[in-house]
């Protein structure tokens, strides 16, 4: 019967007489999974910013009117042609609204949704914005702003004001940072709006809105949705868009698909609004697994390098612990037992690295005009990564221990002896 009192007692001998070799086999296994820890917390925490900065910006599902051609065109109406090839040109888009018909009752339908998190109506406006001799382009979103906290990342990108602010005005604006910066705005300031009527209207800025992304801020702004609503002189139940937010993204498509048929409007889900966003995130993810894994292999093969010359050092202690009674499983067992006590030490230092590695590199100051809510990096602590990381150090050092304690066992003594 092994006595593991006495197998664990050489193996800690035998590293401790080999100092030199033991802290270098240590030490590999630790900056192999700090390493590994530091990388993929950073990585991570970057691909989820950059996927939160666009995704969050994105309902789960879109529904809107789309304005397209008709399906029917007056000639395949016509019965003399129904059986001819008929090619119609310059076809011209069908007249219909903007305007979602039925939008409140279709709201009501969808928070009755258990999957619905929250759905949310919005109408989009072009306007010009005026301040002096300044006329620009852009849009206004009228919308419900206390369920668009609830919903979205919206609070977060407000980098002057609060949306409890918006709320309370029914004059108010959050106006985007760029339009801002061109036209020399600031909070409290009010900005005179155009439509395309020509009616031009005033509002207080209660707040600056910057999403991180250029395009939208030089253009967009957001208001209460009875305010453009009272702009655009429509009633109350004049909404252009539906925002859905759900409780389970999977679903996402093919609800938007029974929504598209079951309403007759337009619904576009989060994967097909983001198409190409997803594809690069995709790849991202796949470099950064990548690369960890490689890290991890390397660690690996260093790791078998050393305790393998370890073993070779040891050939007369194998002879003298053959010579003594012990058996080659015995043998092996010693060796293995080094290698899992260098897995476990270097394992747990390694995640102390990788901890405090990720913790400077959280701590270290990230500052951008686009990304103004952002102030460090972002690094990810998913617990995940340090389960895998400290498993990988005991797996890959059981291998690397294994193979060569193994051959350790096959060792005939007196052929060591006579060798010596």
């Amino acid at each position: 019967m092994t006595n593991w009192s006495v197998i664990l007692g050489i193996a800690k001998t035998h590293l401790l007489t080999k100092m030199k070799s033991t802290v270098t086999a240590t030490l590999g296994v630790t900056f192999g999974i700090g390493a590994y820890i530091t990388l993929v917390s950073f990585m991570t925490g970057l691909n989820g910013m950059l996927d939160d900065l666009v995704l969050n910006q994105t309902p789960h599902i879109h529904m809107y009117n789309e304005i397209r051609p008709s399906e029917n065109q007056p000639i395949s109406l016509y019965g003399d042609f129904k059986d001819a090839f008929n090619m119609v040109h310059s076809i011209k888009p069908k007249q219909n609204q903007k305007k979602i018909h039925n939008a409140l009752p279709i709201l009501d339908y969808l928070k009755k949704n258990p999957n619905v998190k929250g759905a949310t109506p919005q109408l989009r406006a072009q306007i010009f914005y005026l301040s002096g001799s300044i006329e620009l382009g852009g849009n206004l979103v009228g919308v419900d702003i206390m369920e668009e906290v609830r919903l979205s990342n919206i609070q977060d990108n407000i980098v002057e004001g609060t949306p409890e602010a918006l709320n309370n005005n029914d004059n108010g604006i959050l106006l985007g940072a760029g339009l801002a910066e061109k036209m020399s705005l600031s909070v409290g300031d009010r900005v005179q709006i155009s439509t395309v009527a020509g009616d031009i209207f005033p509002l207080k800025i209660v707040g600056i809105y910057q999403s991180g992304i250029a395009d939208i801020d030089n253009v967009q702004s957001f208001a209460n949705l009875n305010t453009v609503q009272r702009i655009l002189g429509e009633a109350e139940n004049y909404v252009t868009d539906i925002n859905i937010k759900l409780v389970d993204i999977a679903q996402a498509e093919p609800m938007a698909r029974r929504l598209e048929k079951q309403f007759n409007i337009k619904a576009i889900d989060i994967n097909e609004a983001n198409a190409q966003f997803e594809t690069g995130s995709n790849i991202r993810n796949l470099i950064t697994y990548a690369v960890s894994i490689t890290l991890l292999i390397v660690a690996g093969f260093g790791i078998y390098n050393i305790l393998n010359m370890l073993i070779y050092e040891k050939m007369k202690d194998i002879a003298i612990l053959k010579a003594t009674g012990f058996s080659g499983r015995d043998v092996q067992y010693v060796f293995m037992g080094q290698a899992m006590i260098i897995g476990l030490i270097g394992g747990v230092l390694g995640l102390l690295v990788g901890f405090v590695l990720s913790r400077l590199i959280d701590q270290a100051p990230f500052e951008t005009e686009a990304l103004p809510t952002i102030t460090t990096y972002p690094v990810n602590y998913n617990p995940t990564y340090y389960v895998i990381g400290i498993t990988f150090a005991l797996l890959s050092t059981f291998v690397a221990g294994y193979l060569p304690s193994n051959r350790a066992k096959k060792i005939d003594p007196v052929e060591i002896i006579r060798g010596t």
